[in-house]
């Protein structure tokens, strides 16, 4: 279960700007991503088994579109989340 009190970000992008056929490099996530897909009447669960992201998080403004940046040099992962203990 998603603790939506607990400041987490992930970041997925490809640095070269693009995703293969798409305008967007990646797209980021939340504790509040699920809730905010569902309240747009998207269902995360059925995305995730479709393995059909970019409509997703299109539906919820969370695509990174930055443009060609005409590099390629690999994708980009970040998680950021403070720990338990840590206050906002």
């Amino acid at each position: 279960m998603e603790d939506a009190s607990r400041p987490t970000v992930l970041l997925s992008g490809g640095t070269d700007g693009i995703d293969g056929p798409t305008d967007a490099a990646g797209a980021w996530a939340t504790p509040m991503t699920t809730e905010k897909a569902r309240a747009v009447d998207c269902d995360p669960k059925d995305h995730l088994r479709q393995n059909d992201a970019y409509p997703f998080f299109d539906a919820i403004d969370h695509l990174l579109r930055p443009g060609p940046t005409h590099t390629n040099v690999m994708d980009v992962h970040v998680g950021l989340s403070l720990p338990e203990d840590a206050q906002p």
